[in-house]
């Protein structure tokens, strides 16, 4: 691991004991709200664990928030401008999957290019999308994209909407990473 992932989890877990705080809960409330083990948070608070994308998925359900809320929130920035070089990155460690948080802090609407390594699958739960809207646009390569009962099949330069929330499953099937956009409506802009 190296020294920036090393920082950026102790940064994350930082961000979510404060988050859990900030609410009154315990580990174990969190736990129950979230689905995931006390133990498992209390390693991703001490920053000695780098959580997969299903884990936060969990969390942020809890919460609330998008993933990209609680990243932007453990970098902490409050700058209009957001230059590539500084914009946060996150890796699963579990599937190689990277994200990368495009838009400033202050953006009316968040911002993330998503690269899905070729035949990985990343999972998500209804949880992790309700309180947002958001929309799919890729890129490169080609995604599948699970959407509750529902699957479609995005290629480069097709772009989807969200509905309502369900569990969800992205899935790169083909020999090349799959690149693309996402982009979620902040929670006071959803209406």
């Amino acid at each position: 691991m190296s020294i920036l992932t090393d920082e950026f989890d102790r940064s994350l877990g930082l961000r979510v004991r404060a988050e859990r705080e900030g609410r009154g809960w315990s580990l174990t409330e969190l736990s129950e709200r979230a689905g995931v083990s006390r133990a498992m948070i209390h390693k991703v608070e001490r920053g000695e664990s780098s959580p997969t994308a299903a884990l936060l998925g969990r969390l942020c359900g809890a919460f609330g928030f998008s993933i990209s809320t609680l990243i932007a929130r453990a970098e902490a920035g409050s700058e209009r401008l957001s230059r590539r070089a500084d914009q946060p990155v996150w890796v699963d460690p579990e599937t190689g999957y990277r994200r990368r948080h495009i838009s400033p802090a202050t953006a009316p609407a968040e911002l993330i290019e998503v690269e899905l390594p070729p035949g990985a699958r990343v999972a998500y739960p209804a949880a992790a999308y309700a309180f947002q809207r958001q929309m799919l646009h890729v890129t490169e390569g080609a995604l599948t994209f699970v959407e509750g009962e529902t699957t479609h099949r995005l290629e480069a330069g097709d772009s989807l909407t969200l509905g309502p929330p369900a569990d969800c499953v992205f899935l790169n099937g083909g020999p090349e990473p799959c690149r693309y956009l996402v982009v979620l409506l902040k929670a006071d802009r959803a209406g």
